[in-house]
């Protein structure tokens, strides 16, 4: 049997639950200095009474031990062949996950059947048909109730329209964007141009804001920024292939774009989110649980 650890943790009305089997590792969470109010997990106001934060948050540990069982098929094939890999530029470890859809499915996860958030890596299925979980990270910026703060459409169905709004945060440092994905295609365009064009899409999450747009940094991203955060993102490499990344330790916007757009030849790429991104890599012993989460993205192995 497989060991479990759990942590509860308590700061301020918010309580955050790490559960994960021996088998994983955790990476180390390192603050780095902080980004200007943003939309997403970074902004919490609502006032919840604390013994009901308990209540759920023992819930959710007993979840999660219940998840290691389900692992425990999956921590012996962590040497098996993964789309993720590490990798270090200027000096900055990140994780890359490279998914072809020629043989992988990307699919969103947001609320599961009893229309209730999943709200983290352990809730989401773990095959679809008989081809099995490769990776999973958080799909963009959501707001207190875990629900997406733009367009997010799964299986076909538009569940949140396209956001088009301004606002504080990076969400709204424009132009934002969208990842799309029908069949074995994808593409990531900024929001003005998907809102003109109106594509047809099986998945779609919005986020902002857009990294790289057709080959060149965001205008309103430059180098001498300071803000440094562990990041996550995702950008094109080819009409069918997609390069999902996550940073090991805090980097800056123009840190993170310059990693797209030079070392992964990336022409048009998206920001996710910051602080508060996650990767589950079972091939890489990596399960990050520390924090609910909204929308997920996942890849599974075609079979």
């Amino acid at each position: 049997m497989i060991a479990v650890n759990c942590k509860l943790g308590a700061w301020g009305h918010k309580i955050a639950v790490e559960c994960r089997p021996t088998c994983f590792t955790q990476r180390p969470r390192v603050v780095g200095k902080s980004d200007k109010a943003q939309i997403g997990s970074s902004q919490r106001s609502s006032r919840v009474e604390p013994g009901e934060l308990y209540r759920k948050s023992f819930r959710r540990i007993a979840a999660l031990i219940a998840f290691t069982f389900a692992v425990s098929v999956i921590c012996p094939l962590a040497n098996a062949a993964s789309p993720c890999r590490e990798i270090s530029f200027r000096g900055v470890s990140y994780v890359v996950c490279t998914v072809d859809l020629h043989a992988y499915l990307v699919r969103l996860f947001w609320k599961d059947p009893q229309q209730q958030p999943y709200g983290g890596f352990d809730r989401i299925p773990r095959r679809i048909g008989d081809g099995p979980l490769a990776f999973a990270m958080n799909a963009g910026m959501y707001e207190e109730d875990l629900s997406p703060v733009g367009l997010y459409v799964e299986g076909g169905e538009t569940l949140r329209a396209v956001n088009q709004r301004s606002g504080r945060g990076n969400f709204y440092l424009k132009p934002n964007g969208i990842l799309f994905i029908e069949g074995e295609d994808a593409r990531i365009m900024t929001t003005e141009r998907f809102a003109s064009e109106r594509p047809n899409g099986d998945f779609a999450t919005q986020s902002g804001p857009m990294l790289v747009i057709g080959g060149q940094i965001h205008p309103r991203i430059k180098p001498g920024s300071t803000s440094q955060k562990i990041r996550n993102g995702v950008g094109i490499l080819d009409p069918h292939t997609l390069a999902f990344v996550i940073s090991e330790q805090p980097v800056t916007f123009w840190e993170f774009a310059q990693l797209f757009r030079v070392r992964l030849g990336s022409r048009n790429a998206l920001f996710l989110d910051g602080g508060i991104s996650s990767l589950y890599a079972p091939t890489l012993r990596r399960l990050d649980s520390l924090y609910p989460m909204g929308p997920i993205i996942a890849a599974y192995v075609r079979k």
